[in-house]
């Protein structure tokens, strides 16, 4: 689950971490109400107003601007807010149709005058999963394009990394600071940063901290200018206030919708639908229909209840993606009966009516021969298989 800038500068903050100061706004009225706030808590006019959604690469397709004034604050407020802002990282990337914004942070002005004096330095924590231990990435060179930064330069990108059970270390958050080139204040600071940004990432069950720019300020202080971060859907129910975070407005439609009916459902580029018991054998599917000549359209694991009304749900949400030209499904019967899948791909097929796309049944496992005979004698137009061959076979002819 990703959080807007503004929720993870929250989090990071409410873990001792230094932050941009800054205030969440839906309206012009409430952007002015929080520049005010912020001018007096600041002593200055300057501020940033910064558009809240979730992708990166903002600044370049005109959501950030700095305002030098109240009446500046109120333009771009207005022009951001409600504006379809498109970024590299929306969908589509700048041809696409970009992502509504509907909040903007105001946030201070924390750059020296003297431009020279600030530094701004790129840090990230993420789990490395070779190496089976969480990894702090870092580099001098922060900003907007960090990512050319590791194409081009890569030995100016360091990686430290860090066994969970043992925890950052402090010699490790001394060696961040010291390749950082920082010394005196500025060091001491970022070791106490680097060391509460670990703290805040594994307490908060995150697969990502992203701080860029982490900046180096004209007296030295190291501050979250940005933040984007991500946490483990698989450890939510540990967290319900960061899952009262959630901003259903800027995920997929469909995956949402599978979400309320349990269905474990990601959208992807394909052609081919799937619907598997099992994350292991839906990545094993997904592998099928490439090697048939197809793309996988989605993953979708169904679960070990694959009841009829959950099959029929699922097929609405496959269907609901205009590129699927076949869909293939795949149940191995373990803790499911496959006799109970194939009357739900029966009874679901009948509720819908209408479906034009070829179905591909593939039921394995407790009463895999009943299900077969079920699915023959349905009379409806979905062809089974029992090996994973033939299941590719048919994917094969579906697409021709």
């Amino acid at each position: 689950m990703n959080l807007h800038e503004y929720q993870g500068k929250e989090l990071l903050s409410s873990m001792g971490v230094a932050i941009q100061r800054g205030y969440v706004a839906t309206t012009v009225g409430e952007a002015e109400s929080a520049y005010q706030r912020l001018k007096e808590e600041t002593n200055t006019e300057y501020c940033v107003v910064k558009a809240q959604i979730h992708a990166g690469g903002r600044g370049k397709g005109g959501g950030v601007k700095l305002a030098k004034n109240e009446a500046d604050l109120r333009t771009y407020a207005g022009n951001i807010l409600g504006m379809m802002l498109k970024t590299p990282q929306t969908p589509g990337s700048m041809e696409g149709p970009g992502k509504l914004v509907k909040k903007v942070l105001i946030a201070e002005d924390c750059y020296a005058p003297d431009f020279d004096a600030n530094k701004e330095f790129y840090v990230s924590i993420l789990m490395d999963r070779e190496t089976r231990r969480n990894v702090i990435i870092y580099s001098t060179e922060g900003g907007m394009d960090i990512e050319a930064v590791a194409e081009k330069t890569p030995h100016l990108v360091h990686k430290e990394y860090i066994d969970p059970l043992a925890g950052i270390q402090a010699f490790q958050c001394r060696k961040i600071a010291f390749n950082l080139g920082l010394s005196g204040k500025a060091y001491a600071e970022m070791v106490k940063f680097i060391a509460q940004l670990y703290k805040a990432f594994v307490s908060s069950d995150a697969s990502l901290f992203e701080i860029n720019p982490c900046l180096k300020t004209g007296d030295d202080r190291i501050i979250a200018v940005d933040s984007k971060v991500s946490i483990d859907d698989n450890a939510l129910y540990r967290h319900a206030d960061l899952e009262a975070m959630r901003d259903t407005d800027e995920e997929d439609p469909t995956e949402v919708e599978a979400k309320e009916f349990d269905l474990n459902y990601v959208k992807l580029d394909g052609n081919v639908g799937c619907m598997v018991n099992g994350a292991g054998l839906a990545m094993a599917t997904m592998d099928i229909i490439k090697l048939s000549g197809g793309e996988p359209a989605n993953f979708l694991d169904v679960g070990g209840t694959a009841d009829a009304e959950r099959v029929e749900q699922a097929f609405r949400i496959i269907l609901k993606d205009p590129n699927v030209k076949a869909i293939l499904i795949n149940i191995f019967g373990g803790i499911v009966r496959c006799d109970r899948v194939a009357q739900g791909v029966v009874d679901a097929y009948k509720n819908m009516g209408n479906i034009n796309v070829p179905i591909i049944v593939r039921l394995q496992g407790t009463n895999a021969d009943i299900a077969k005979k079920l699915i023959d004698d349905s009379g409806l137009k979905v062809k089974s298989a029992i090996l994973l061959k033939e299941a590719a076979q048919l994917v094969t002819e579906a697409l021709a």
